[in-house]
């Protein structure tokens, strides 16, 4: 039974990243997500004591899924510039692969929900750049970046830039994609790096 009620709550969170896939959908209502899924609203309550909750556990699978990730890249290479720049490439990448989750990190499709929700985001920000943070002080460590290079301010950059290309291809209804350009603009965001790092 606890299985099934797991997999419930799965169902009722894809569906909800599904349906905000739509960019014109502004707000999902409750009644929309139990009629998408072909249950009653109660039915849907007997899951989740809240709509907050059912942001919450998509929520919790993005940050899941992204410090995952984001720890893989750090474990697999020692180097602090490669690390950082992998970390801004898959950043992009979980972007264009999942819209709907996009619309959730930009804050676009919490603007009439919980405020909680949010609080959830900017933690999700803060522990991102402090990611980058981290790659860059061992870059800094291993003398590919000068002595004297802030890597505070450089890692603000960098998450400024993906906080930005989200919130671009959120903007554009999905048309100007995360990745685009990406390849010309890593030259300028990781410049400081002794030779740019080359992976993709």
């Amino acid at each position: 039974m606890a299985g099934r009620q797991g997999e419930r709550r799965d169902q009722i969170s894809q569906t909800l990243a599904s349906m905000l896939e739509n960019p014109r959908v502004e707000k999902i209502t409750t009644k929309a997500l139990a009629e998408q899924l072909g249950v009653s609203e109660a039915a849907l309550y007997r899951h989740f004591a809240s709509k907050a909750q059912m942001y919450e556990k998509l929520i919790e699978f993005i940050e899941n899924t992204l410090f995952s990730l984001i720890n893989k890249i750090q474990s697999d290479s020692e180097d602090g510039c490669t690390q950082a720049e992998q970390i801004t490439s898959m950043l992009l990448g979980f972007a264009e692969k999942n819209p709907g989750m996009t619309r959730v990190l930009t804050g676009e499709a919490l603007v009439h929900e919980d405020e909680r929700l949010q609080q959830r985001i900017n933690q999700i920000f803060e522990r991102i750049e402090a990611c980058f943070r981290q790659s860059l002080r061992i870059a800094q460590l291993a003398e590919q970046l000068p002595r004297e290079h802030d890597h505070g301010a450089h890692a603000s950059v960098l998450a400024a830039y993906v906080t930005g290309r989200w919130q671009l291809f959120v903007k554009t209804g999905f048309k100007r994609r995360p990745r685009d350009g990406w390849e010309a603009q890593r030259t300028f965001l990781l410049t400081a790096c002794n030779g740019v790092a080359t992976t993709h």
